[in-house]
């Protein structure tokens, strides 16, 4: 149940209510004062009775991304780009999976910003499935990431693998990536609610869609609006690709919940040849994003060498995808 207290209850009220009725207490980015309980309350507790402006009901936890609360597309703001909502914007960000060194980082920042583009991605800390894999750069990356937001003027979007050094990539980024392996993480999760940078959750390959939703509730009912679902791909029988990049469950995600969606065709396909049409299938669902791997020497790539675009292929994607975003009533930044 999702409750809205009365204006004239003030600050230590509101604590004594949330802990009375065992919910989350925030105040939306309205300046709403909003009590979250578990879905399994079907009936406006006695501590509040009187109190109560509004309350909503729901059939699982899926409440806060639910568009049963609000109905139209969250917005959320990129630095000056803001997506959802009735934007009509589909962010297109690119960048290599991992940050090798100053001089790869830099082509590809000259290379978003070349393109008229806003963010660049790039990995700091890897999660690797082997501990023999390149592990990623770590503070050293990021510190490299903020040096090219500083002199191309992009925002930069990397992932946090564990909860060791979420302080460093809040304080680093411009939006906090949650990985695939990382979104059950709930020292992430809660240390991601207590900022307003945006955070972009990518679906574990073998999570359910409410699973999904539900860890984006983590961030929201700790008072961060700013949250972005990711769809990577989900592991199924298939052998053939990398993984099966679910877009009935987009369909779904569009319609039952508030929230922007990204996809990653990268991760999703595994393989650089099928990453343009599966982005260009994205893009007709009038989505909100597109994150796209890109490397100035893909097959020199110290990880997932085989998904990644070279620049040349990359630097001709909007016009593959400016059509097909057209035609549906979108744009992309």
């Amino acid at each position: 149940m999702i409750i809205h207290l009365k204006n004239n209850i003030n600050e230590q009220d509101a604590h004594h209510l949330a802990e009375s009725v065992q919910a989350f207490y925030f105040k939306d980015q309205e300046g709403k004062k909003v009590l979250v309980t578990s879905s399994s309350v079907k009936e406006l507790p006695h501590e509040v009775e009187g109190k109560v402006n509004d309350f909503w009901v729901f059939p699982n936890d899926m409440q806060l991304a639910s568009r049963q609360y609000k109905e139209e597309t969250r917005k959320v703001a990129i630095g000056d780009t803001v997506i959802g909502g009735d934007t009509g914007n589909t962010i297109l960000i690119g960048g290599p999976c991992s940050v090798e060194s100053e001089g790869q980082i830099r082509t590809s920042a000259e290379l978003v910003k070349g393109m008229g583009l806003t963010t660049l991605r790039g990995g700091c800390y890897k999660p690797r499935t082997s501990p023999y894999s390149f592990q990623g750069l770590g503070l050293e990356g990021l510190k490299l990431l903020a040096k090219m937001r500083e002199e191309y003027g992009l925002n930069v979007i990397t992932e946090v693998r564990d909860a060791t050094h979420i302080d460093e990539v809040i304080e680093y980024s411009d939006v906090i990536q949650v990985g695939a392996k990382a979104m059950y993480d709930q020292g992430i999760l809660r240390a991601c609610a207590k900022t307003q940078k945006p955070v972009l959750i990518k679906r574990g390959f073998g999570t359910t869609l409410q699973e999904f939703v539900q860890s984006a509730e983590f961030v929201l009912s700790g008072g961060n609006e700013n949250v972005i679902l990711c769809e990577r791909g989900i592991r199924t029988f298939e052998t053939k690709t990398r993984f099966t990049l679910d877009l009935c469950g987009v369909a779904y995600l569009q319609e039952h919940t508030n929230l922007p969606i990204v996809l990653d065709p990268s991760h999703a396909m595994g393989h650089a040849y099928g990453v343009i049409p599966l982005a260009k299938a994205c893009v007709a669902m009038g989505i909100d994003g597109l994150l796209i791997e890109a490397h100035p020497t893909p097959k020199l790539a110290k990880s997932d060498a085989s998904q990644q675009l070279d620049h040349e292929t990359f630097s001709h994607l909007i016009d593959e995808l400016n059509p097909v975003a057209q035609a549906v009533g979108y744009k992309i930044v």
